[in-house]
Protein backbone atom coordinates (compact mmCIF):
# COMPACT_ATOMS: atom_id res chain seq x y z
CA UNK A 1 0.00 0.00 0.00
CA UNK A 2 0.76 3.63 0.04
CA UNK A 3 3.25 4.81 2.16
CA UNK A 4 1.22 7.50 3.76
CA UNK A 5 -1.31 4.56 4.92
CA UNK A 6 1.90 3.86 7.40
CA UNK A 7 0.98 6.27 9.20
CA UNK A 8 -1.27 5.95 11.94
CA UNK A 9 -3.45 9.34 11.74
CA UNK A 10 -4.34 7.59 7.91
CA UNK A 11 -5.09 3.99 9.30
CA UNK A 12 -7.63 5.29 12.55
CA UNK A 13 -10.08 7.52 12.66
CA UNK A 14 -8.96 9.09 15.33
CA UNK A 15 -11.74 11.17 16.47
CA UNK A 16 -13.81 7.69 16.77
CA UNK A 17 -10.47 5.88 17.93
CA UNK A 18 -10.04 8.36 21.10
CA UNK A 19 -13.84 8.10 21.80
CA UNK A 20 -13.43 4.01 21.44
CA UNK A 21 -10.21 4.63 23.88
CA UNK A 22 -12.08 6.48 26.38
CA UNK A 23 -14.72 3.76 26.61
CA UNK A 24 -12.06 1.04 26.73
CA UNK A 25 -10.75 2.80 29.77
CA UNK A 26 -13.20 2.71 32.21
CA UNK A 27 -13.88 -1.02 31.25
CA UNK A 28 -10.15 -2.04 31.70
CA UNK A 29 -9.51 0.11 34.45
CA UNK A 30 -6.22 1.18 32.62
CA UNK A 31 -4.68 4.46 31.63
CA UNK A 32 -4.22 4.57 27.66
CA UNK A 33 -2.32 6.57 25.52
CA UNK A 34 -1.98 5.80 21.30
CA UNK A 35 1.73 6.81 19.93
CA UNK A 36 3.56 6.73 17.10
CA UNK A 37 6.47 4.54 15.72
CA UNK A 38 8.33 7.53 17.45
CA UNK A 39 6.75 7.32 20.67
CA UNK A 40 4.77 10.85 20.23
CA UNK A 41 0.93 11.02 21.39
CA UNK A 42 -1.57 10.90 18.47
CA UNK A 43 -4.08 10.33 21.02
CA UNK A 44 -5.23 12.08 24.55
CA UNK A 45 -4.16 10.38 27.60
CA UNK A 46 -7.51 8.29 28.48
CA UNK A 47 -8.25 8.39 32.49
CA UNK A 48 -4.53 9.10 33.61
CA UNK A 49 -3.56 8.94 36.75
CA UNK A 50 -3.03 11.96 38.65
CA UNK A 51 0.25 11.05 40.17
CA UNK A 52 1.49 10.32 36.74
CA UNK A 53 -0.17 13.42 34.99
CA UNK A 54 1.87 15.00 37.34
CA UNK A 55 5.33 12.82 36.48
CA UNK A 56 4.78 13.93 33.12
CA UNK A 57 4.24 17.88 33.52
CA UNK A 58 7.54 17.64 35.15
CA UNK A 59 10.18 18.25 32.66
CA UNK A 60 12.51 16.23 34.59
CA UNK A 61 10.67 13.15 35.71
CA UNK A 62 9.01 13.46 32.23
CA UNK A 63 12.14 12.06 30.36
CA UNK A 64 12.13 9.24 32.83
CA UNK A 65 8.49 8.36 31.44
CA UNK A 66 8.96 8.93 27.51
CA UNK A 67 12.14 6.90 28.04
CA UNK A 68 10.17 3.71 29.97
CA UNK A 69 7.56 4.53 27.05
CA UNK A 70 10.24 3.79 24.66
CA UNK A 71 11.62 0.85 26.11
CA UNK A 72 8.57 -0.93 26.46
CA UNK A 73 7.69 -0.71 23.18
CA UNK A 74 10.66 -1.51 21.85
CA UNK A 75 10.31 -4.81 23.73
CA UNK A 76 6.60 -5.45 22.43
CA UNK A 77 7.90 -5.19 19.42
CA UNK A 78 10.56 -7.69 19.44
CA UNK A 79 8.44 -10.23 21.09
CA UNK A 80 5.24 -8.95 18.75
CA UNK A 81 2.82 -9.20 21.38
CA UNK A 82 1.68 -7.38 24.78
CA UNK A 83 4.65 -6.47 26.98
CA UNK A 84 3.83 -5.85 30.37
CA UNK A 85 6.55 -4.42 32.74
CA UNK A 86 6.85 -2.05 36.03
CA UNK A 87 8.25 1.56 34.93
CA UNK A 88 10.70 3.31 37.27
CA UNK A 89 8.28 3.86 39.59
CA UNK A 90 6.95 0.52 40.25
CA UNK A 91 3.95 1.00 38.42
CA UNK A 92 2.91 -1.75 35.91
CA UNK A 93 2.73 -0.66 32.60
CA UNK A 94 1.30 -2.52 29.18
CA UNK A 95 3.27 -1.56 25.64
CA UNK A 96 0.73 -3.21 22.85
CA UNK A 97 3.00 -3.16 19.29
CA UNK A 98 0.90 -1.81 16.08
CA UNK A 99 2.88 -3.65 13.44
CA UNK A 100 1.22 -3.31 9.62
CA UNK A 101 3.87 -5.68 7.15
CA UNK A 102 6.58 -6.35 9.50
CA UNK A 103 6.64 -2.51 10.35
CA UNK A 104 6.55 -1.19 13.69
CA UNK A 105 4.12 1.86 13.11
CA UNK A 106 3.07 2.66 16.38
CA UNK A 107 1.73 1.57 20.05
CA UNK A 108 -0.78 1.33 22.79
CA UNK A 109 0.68 2.06 25.98
CA UNK A 110 -2.04 1.10 29.09
CA UNK A 111 -1.47 0.55 32.48
CA UNK A 112 -0.89 3.23 35.40
CA UNK A 113 -2.00 0.28 38.13
CA UNK A 114 -0.32 -1.42 40.58
CA UNK A 115 -0.89 -4.83 41.44
CA UNK A 116 -2.58 -6.31 44.28
CA UNK A 117 -0.87 -7.09 47.91
CA UNK A 118 -0.02 -11.26 47.63
CA UNK A 119 -1.04 -11.48 44.02
CA UNK A 120 1.18 -14.04 42.56
CA UNK A 121 2.89 -13.46 39.15
CA UNK A 122 5.76 -13.58 36.52
CA UNK A 123 8.21 -11.57 37.15
CA UNK A 124 8.12 -8.44 35.49
CA UNK A 125 11.32 -6.08 34.23
CA UNK A 126 11.49 -2.82 35.14
CA UNK A 127 12.41 -0.71 32.36
CA UNK A 128 14.60 1.79 33.98
CA UNK A 129 16.16 2.45 37.33
CA UNK A 130 15.19 5.51 38.85
CA UNK A 131 18.01 7.77 40.43
CA UNK A 132 18.19 7.23 44.29
CA UNK A 133 16.92 10.77 45.13
CA UNK A 134 14.36 10.69 42.25
CA UNK A 135 12.01 8.71 44.15
CA UNK A 136 12.21 8.54 47.71
CA UNK A 137 12.88 12.34 47.36
CA UNK A 138 9.95 12.58 45.62
CA UNK A 139 7.51 10.66 47.60
CA UNK A 140 8.74 11.07 51.26
CA UNK A 141 9.37 14.37 51.12
CA UNK A 142 6.15 15.58 48.94
CA UNK A 143 2.65 14.57 51.18
CA UNK A 144 0.76 15.01 48.20
CA UNK A 145 2.67 13.11 45.62
CA UNK A 146 2.80 10.49 47.92
CA UNK A 147 -0.94 10.41 48.35
CA UNK A 148 -1.40 10.62 44.78
CA UNK A 149 1.40 7.43 44.12
CA UNK A 150 -0.98 5.89 47.12
CA UNK A 151 -4.29 6.67 45.15
CA UNK A 152 -2.85 4.52 41.77
CA UNK A 153 -5.45 1.39 41.77
CA UNK A 154 -4.86 -1.71 42.21
CA UNK A 155 -5.89 -4.94 40.06
CA UNK A 156 -5.04 -8.58 39.77
CA UNK A 157 -2.21 -9.72 37.57
CA UNK A 158 -4.90 -11.50 35.76
CA UNK A 159 -7.24 -8.78 35.15
CA UNK A 160 -4.10 -6.81 33.45
CA UNK A 161 -2.94 -9.70 31.52
CA UNK A 162 -7.06 -10.44 30.14
CA UNK A 163 -7.20 -6.68 29.22
CA UNK A 164 -4.03 -6.73 27.17
CA UNK A 165 -4.75 -9.51 25.43
CA UNK A 166 -8.07 -8.17 24.65
CA UNK A 167 -6.46 -4.94 23.89
CA UNK A 168 -4.05 -6.91 21.62
CA UNK A 169 -6.86 -8.81 20.05
CA UNK A 170 -9.09 -5.73 19.46
CA UNK A 171 -6.16 -3.65 17.65
CA UNK A 172 -5.02 -5.91 15.52
CA UNK A 173 -8.75 -6.60 13.74
CA UNK A 174 -9.40 -2.72 13.65
CA UNK A 175 -6.24 -2.25 12.20
CA UNK A 176 -7.03 -4.85 9.49
CA UNK A 177 -10.31 -4.09 8.60
CA UNK A 178 -8.64 0.15 8.18
CA UNK A 179 -5.83 -1.74 5.96
CA UNK A 180 -8.88 -3.65 3.68
CA UNK A 181 -10.44 -0.12 3.33
CA UNK A 182 -7.75 1.60 2.22
CA UNK A 183 -6.86 -1.27 0.02
CA UNK A 184 -9.91 -1.49 -1.50
CA UNK A 185 -10.05 2.02 -2.49
CA UNK A 186 -6.56 1.88 -3.95
CA UNK A 187 -7.34 -1.07 -6.01
CA UNK A 188 -10.34 0.89 -6.98
CA UNK A 189 -8.67 4.02 -7.93
CA UNK A 190 -6.47 1.81 -10.20
CA UNK A 191 -8.78 -0.84 -11.73
CA UNK A 192 -12.32 0.52 -11.63
CA UNK A 193 -12.93 3.87 -13.44
CA UNK A 194 -15.47 5.93 -11.49
CA UNK A 195 -18.86 5.34 -12.74
CA UNK A 196 -20.98 8.78 -14.26
CA UNK A 197 -23.58 7.96 -12.06
CA UNK A 198 -22.21 7.51 -8.82
CA UNK A 199 -22.82 10.25 -6.71
CA UNK A 200 -20.79 12.14 -4.44
CA UNK A 201 -21.40 10.82 -1.39
CA UNK A 202 -20.48 7.26 -2.70
CA UNK A 203 -17.28 8.37 -3.75
CA UNK A 204 -16.44 10.74 -0.61
CA UNK A 205 -17.98 8.13 2.06
CA UNK A 206 -17.76 4.67 0.80
CA UNK A 207 -18.95 2.01 -1.44
CA UNK A 208 -22.37 -0.33 -2.10
CA UNK A 209 -22.02 -3.67 -1.27
CA UNK A 210 -21.93 -5.11 -4.59
CA UNK A 211 -18.74 -2.42 -5.25
CA UNK A 212 -17.04 -3.39 -2.55
CA UNK A 213 -17.76 -7.38 -4.27
CA UNK A 214 -17.17 -6.37 -7.83
CA UNK A 215 -13.37 -5.27 -6.49
CA UNK A 216 -12.47 -8.09 -4.67
CA UNK A 217 -13.56 -10.61 -7.86
CA UNK A 218 -11.02 -7.98 -9.82
CA UNK A 219 -8.19 -8.16 -7.49
CA UNK A 220 -8.45 -12.19 -7.16
CA UNK A 221 -8.62 -12.29 -11.05
CA UNK A 222 -5.12 -10.65 -10.97
CA UNK A 223 -3.95 -13.05 -7.98
CA UNK A 224 -4.88 -15.52 -10.44
CA UNK A 225 -4.22 -14.83 -13.67
CA UNK A 226 -0.81 -13.78 -12.37
CA UNK A 227 -0.19 -17.00 -10.49
CA UNK A 228 2.74 -19.51 -12.04
CA UNK A 229 2.28 -22.93 -11.33
CA UNK A 230 5.09 -24.44 -10.79
CA UNK A 231 7.61 -25.90 -7.62
CA UNK A 232 10.00 -23.89 -5.55
CA UNK A 233 12.28 -26.11 -6.31
CA UNK A 234 11.85 -26.15 -10.15
CA UNK A 235 14.33 -26.00 -13.16
CA UNK A 236 15.05 -24.64 -16.53
CA UNK A 237 17.02 -26.32 -18.89
CA UNK A 238 18.84 -23.87 -21.40
CA UNK A 239 18.48 -24.22 -25.41
CA UNK A 240 22.21 -22.55 -24.98
CA UNK A 241 23.91 -24.72 -23.03
CA UNK A 242 26.44 -21.75 -22.48
CA UNK A 243 24.03 -20.46 -19.94
CA UNK A 244 23.39 -23.60 -18.00
CA UNK A 245 26.08 -23.26 -15.16
CA UNK A 246 24.30 -19.91 -14.27
CA UNK A 247 20.76 -21.38 -14.39
CA UNK A 248 21.99 -24.47 -12.03
CA UNK A 249 23.84 -21.53 -9.55
CA UNK A 250 20.21 -19.46 -9.52
CA UNK A 251 18.07 -22.03 -8.90
CA UNK A 252 20.34 -23.36 -5.93
CA UNK A 253 21.26 -20.61 -4.17
CA UNK A 254 17.91 -18.76 -3.64
CA UNK A 255 19.45 -17.00 -0.76
CA UNK A 256 22.20 -15.02 -2.59
CA UNK A 257 22.02 -11.82 -4.03
CA UNK A 258 22.96 -13.12 -7.54
CA UNK A 259 25.22 -10.34 -9.81
CA UNK A 260 25.50 -10.92 -13.68
CA UNK A 261 29.21 -10.44 -13.03
CA UNK A 262 29.36 -13.49 -11.41
CA UNK A 263 27.32 -15.43 -13.59
CA UNK A 264 29.21 -14.47 -16.25
CA UNK A 265 32.23 -16.00 -14.71
CA UNK A 266 30.07 -19.21 -14.20
CA UNK A 267 29.80 -19.70 -18.03
CA UNK A 268 33.34 -18.71 -18.55
CA UNK A 269 32.17 -15.81 -21.09
CA UNK A 270 32.53 -12.01 -20.79
CA UNK A 271 29.76 -9.57 -19.25
CA UNK A 272 28.88 -8.23 -22.22
CA UNK A 273 28.46 -11.36 -24.10
CA UNK A 274 26.15 -12.40 -21.27
CA UNK A 275 24.04 -9.82 -21.21
CA UNK A 276 23.88 -10.15 -25.15
CA UNK A 277 23.01 -13.86 -24.86
CA UNK A 278 20.61 -13.88 -21.85
CA UNK A 279 17.71 -11.80 -23.03
CA UNK A 280 17.99 -14.45 -26.16
CA UNK A 281 17.14 -17.08 -23.63
CA UNK A 282 14.51 -15.47 -21.19
CA UNK A 283 12.96 -13.02 -23.07
CA UNK A 284 14.42 -10.28 -20.38
CA UNK A 285 17.51 -9.12 -19.30
CA UNK A 286 19.22 -10.12 -16.39
CA UNK A 287 18.16 -8.17 -13.54
CA UNK A 288 14.01 -8.26 -14.33
CA UNK A 289 14.60 -12.18 -14.97
CA UNK A 290 16.36 -12.72 -11.21
CA UNK A 291 13.57 -10.34 -9.71
CA UNK A 292 10.55 -12.44 -11.12
CA UNK A 293 11.65 -15.81 -10.43
CA UNK A 294 12.24 -14.83 -6.64
CA UNK A 295 9.10 -13.27 -6.88
CA UNK A 296 7.56 -16.14 -8.26
CA UNK A 297 9.26 -18.12 -5.05
CA UNK A 298 7.93 -16.13 -2.68
CA UNK A 299 4.60 -16.31 -4.45
CA UNK A 300 4.96 -20.13 -3.59
CA UNK A 301 5.89 -19.87 0.32
CA UNK A 302 3.14 -17.57 0.91
CA UNK A 303 0.46 -19.85 -0.24
CA UNK A 304 2.39 -22.92 0.95
CA UNK A 305 3.69 -21.53 4.28
CA UNK A 306 2.96 -19.71 7.43
CA UNK A 307 6.33 -18.22 7.14
CA UNK A 308 6.64 -14.21 7.47
CA UNK A 309 6.90 -11.18 5.58
CA UNK A 310 10.19 -10.76 7.18
CA UNK A 311 11.37 -14.38 6.54
CA UNK A 312 9.98 -14.82 3.63
CA UNK A 313 12.37 -11.71 2.25
CA UNK A 314 15.26 -13.33 3.96
CA UNK A 315 14.91 -16.76 2.68
CA UNK A 316 15.16 -15.25 -1.23
CA UNK A 317 17.50 -12.87 -0.37
CA UNK A 318 16.35 -9.82 -0.11
CA UNK A 319 17.73 -6.59 0.96
CA UNK A 320 15.18 -6.06 3.71
CA UNK A 321 11.18 -6.92 3.90
CA UNK A 322 10.47 -3.45 2.56
CA UNK A 323 12.09 -3.54 -0.28
CA UNK A 324 10.72 -7.28 -0.86
CA UNK A 325 7.42 -5.75 -0.69
CA UNK A 326 8.23 -2.76 -2.82
CA UNK A 327 9.59 -5.31 -5.59
CA UNK A 328 6.47 -7.88 -5.09
CA UNK A 329 4.16 -4.47 -5.68
CA UNK A 330 5.94 -3.58 -8.49
CA UNK A 331 5.45 -6.37 -10.43
CA UNK A 332 1.95 -7.65 -8.68
CA UNK A 333 0.31 -4.57 -7.64
CA UNK A 334 -0.96 -5.82 -4.34
CA UNK A 335 1.35 -6.48 -1.35
CA UNK A 336 2.85 -9.94 -0.27
CA UNK A 337 0.18 -10.01 2.48
CA UNK A 338 -2.75 -9.05 0.72
CA UNK A 339 -1.59 -11.78 -1.92
CA UNK A 340 -1.63 -14.27 0.92
CA UNK A 341 -5.19 -13.24 1.53
CA UNK A 342 -6.71 -13.69 -1.15
CA UNK A 343 -5.00 -16.76 -2.21
CA UNK A 344 -6.22 -18.37 0.78
CA UNK A 345 -9.90 -16.79 0.51
CA UNK A 346 -10.05 -19.11 -2.59
CA UNK A 347 -8.84 -21.81 -0.97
Amino acid sequence: MKTTYMNLDKILDLKKWRNLQDSLALVTKLAIVTVNYKGVPISQHSSVRPFCETMRKNPNTAKLCEKCDARGGLEAVRTNAPYIYLCHWNIVDIAIPIIIDDKYVGAIMAGEVKIKDGDKHPPLEQMLTVPSKGFEQNLNNNEEIQRLYDSIPTLSYTEINDAAQMLYRLCNYIVEEAMNKNLILEVYEKMAPVKEDLSTEDISYGYSLDNIQNIKKELANTVTNAYVKTSINDHLVCKNKVLQPAFDYIYKHKREKISQQKMADLCHISTGYFSRIFPKETGMNFSVFISLKKIEWSKQLLEKTDLSIAQISDELGFNDPGYYIKTFKKYENITPNVYRKYYQEKL
